[in-house]
């Protein structure tokens, strides 16, 4: 981290960090996305024990549930799956499951949850659907702004070759693995 972030409260040291990470990363989040992640963020830093979740269980029972109880399941699943591959990947590790597993569960959650809920709700969680790889790639940005590298050069190309993630495609160019060619890559 090139500096001490000291903001009046919790919300803005978030906003603070996640606007040093999407500089650092040249990705830039409209303000639902930013205002969402901020909250999420908020939300899980004082819950040590979210990682102690099984992902594929959870998605399952929420098939199985209707209304409101539903669409909560498939928001912890979301929500869950968006931290775990941005800020834990190495959990995915520990679990013998690529990262991309939260990923697939993540988007499939979120996309599920914008066909369940009102058209204006509907819209907010279709759009973390779609930018979820862009999330990911800022949470490990913000990961790494203490020089910490987050994914193993492995992790990085397979992320790479199953989401299209740049930041994993910049880190394998980066380390040498890759030529930074021409061709761009491809964000689902």
């Amino acid at each position: 981290m090139s500096r001490l972030i000291l903001e009046p409260t919790p919300q803005a040291q978030w906003l603070a960090l996640l606007h040093e990470a999407q500089t650092a990363c040249h990705r830039h989040l409209d303000e639902s996305l930013e205002s969402y992640l901020v909250f999420l963020l908020m939300r899980f830093a004082d819950r040590p024990y979210c990682t102690a979740r099984i992902m594929a269980e959870d998605y399952l029972r929420s098939q199985s549930l209707a209304g409101e109880q539903r669409a909560g399941k498939l928001r912890e699943v979301g929500d869950h799956c968006l931290l775990f591959s941005g800020l834990f990947p190495q959990l995915a590790e520990r679990r013998l499951v690529p990262v991309s597993y939260f990923v697939t569960i993540g988007r499939s959650s979120y996309q599920q949850l914008s066909g369940v809920l009102d058209r204006s709700w509907s819209s907010v969680y279709r759009h973390l659907s779609e930018a979820f790889v862009v999330l990911m790639d800022i949470l490990h940005t913000m990961r790494g702004l203490g020089g910490e590298t987050v994914l193993t050069p492995i992790q990085a190309m397979d992320l790479w070759q199953d989401t299209g993630s740049r930041r994993c495609y910049e880190q394998m160019c980066a380390n040498g693995l890759l030529s930074p060619a021409p061709a761009t890559t491809q964000e689902h």
